[in-house]
């Protein structure tokens, strides 16, 4: 597969920042590191090289983002400079990345977003928030609620990074639930060792989708079921057999 790295100026962060392109053909997939991971970690543990016939094919291309989570969700110190920090962040994937990954795969539809561990809570994050900027979202083991990093401290912006808070409080007539349920998501997770607690939180995240309506597959791997790449390598090519057949 072709594979292209970028460093670039983001004015949103005020600092260069890196991202890889994997494949040059197919829907546009944002994919987001592990907890204080990096843009090169989806390579450095061969997930392109687990799901390559997807992106051999022409169907997915990968768009790998850095993250800045030491400053933000596992940083220590002020929570409102964390959560800002993160928001300057989220600026820079919906706002500089976005249209730049657009320019560079000539694909303008809307795209998907992936990640594992941290990087579904992110890919979720990012879908739940921009229904009008990602049809799809495909989040393995991950953490679906914002207290998990920040504790008993809440503001307007902690509040909008945290899925089953906001959308447990959507309003039954929002406009972003038309178009949830015009998308394809995927939440998987298994039930065996180092899952447990994002096990409760995806059955948290499930119930809220249930009781506002929100048609996801949300999947229950076995007890054998370990938060480790061996079984996303699994997940992700058996999901993405079903995104695209």
């Amino acid at each position: 597969m072709q594979i292209a790295y970028y460093k670039e100026y983001s004015p949103a962060l005020g600092r260069e920042m890196e991202f890889k392109r994997y494949g040059t053909a197919g829907k546009v997939c944002f994919v987001f590191p592990c907890m204080n991971g990096r843009f090169y970690d989806y390579e450095d543990f061969h997930m392109p090289e687990a799901i390559a016939p997807f992106i051999d094919s022409g169907k997915l291309q990968l768009f790998c983002v850095d993250s800045i989570d030491g400053e933000t969700w596992t940083a220590q110190g002020d929570p409102r400079r964390r959560i800002e920090r993160h928001e300057a962040w989220y600026r820079y994937v919906t706002e500089e990345l976005v249209p730049r990954a657009d320019q560079i795969s000539g694909n303008t539809e809307k795209r998907m977003t992936t990640g594992c561990s941290m990087g579904a809570f992110h890919a979720a994050n990012f879908f739940f928030r921009r229904p009008d900027l990602f049809d799809t979202v495909l989040s393995l083991s991950g953490m679906y609620e914002a207290d998990y990093f920040f504790g008993d401290y809440s503001d307007e912006l902690v509040y909008l990074n945290s899925p089953v808070d906001c959308l447990a409080q959507m309003p039954a007539e929002h406009p972003y639930i038309a178009l949830y349920n015009s998308s394809r998501m995927i939440f998987c997770v298994g039930q065996g060792a180092w899952e447990e607690e994002l096990l409760a939180s995806t059955r948290r995240l499930d119930d809220v989708l249930r009781r506002k309506g929100i048609q996801a597959w949300v999947d229950y791997w076995g007890q054998d079921v370990a938060h480790d790449w061996p079984w996303w390598y699994r997940q992700m090519n058996y999901f993405l057999g079903k995104l695209f057949p």
